[in-house]
């Protein structure tokens, strides 16, 4: 099993930054790759970055050049630093771990973002 805790998340301005934390516990070595996923009320969930145990960090289009993932797979941590936080951007951002094997992938509880004036 793993575990994973985020925290982070508020309510911000436009233009205003935030930072997000997942860190795993339990069966840590099996995790391959974790990232970050956003759902908007009444919207399916996104990929929003990823990255995985050898680096190769991806992020989506939307957010390209204003959000960074960041952390180390293979010690069960993983960050997401937002800029430029638009209106958009509002949504829970849940943490999510894949793990070698084809074992089910592992999600958090989510954290709430919400970017408002």
């Amino acid at each position: 099993q793993v575990q994973l805790v985020e925290s982070g998340g508020g309510l911000v301005q436009p233009g205003g930054s935030l930072r997000l934390s997942c860190v795993a516990s339990g069966s840590i070595l099996t995790v391959r790759a974790m990232g970050w996923y956003r759902q908007a009320p009444g919207k399916q969930r996104d990929l929003v970055a990823t990255t995985t145990r050898s680096g190769n960090p991806y992020c989506a289009d939307s957010v390209r050049g204003r959000f960074t993932i960041s952390g180390d797979s293979a010690k069960g941590t993983v960050y997401l630093q937002m800029n430029s936080l638009k209106p958009e951007d509002t949504a829970v951002y849940y943490c999510y771990a894949d793990r070698f094997g084809g074992i089910p992938r592992s999600w958090g509880q989510g954290t709430q973002v919400t970017v408002s004036s």
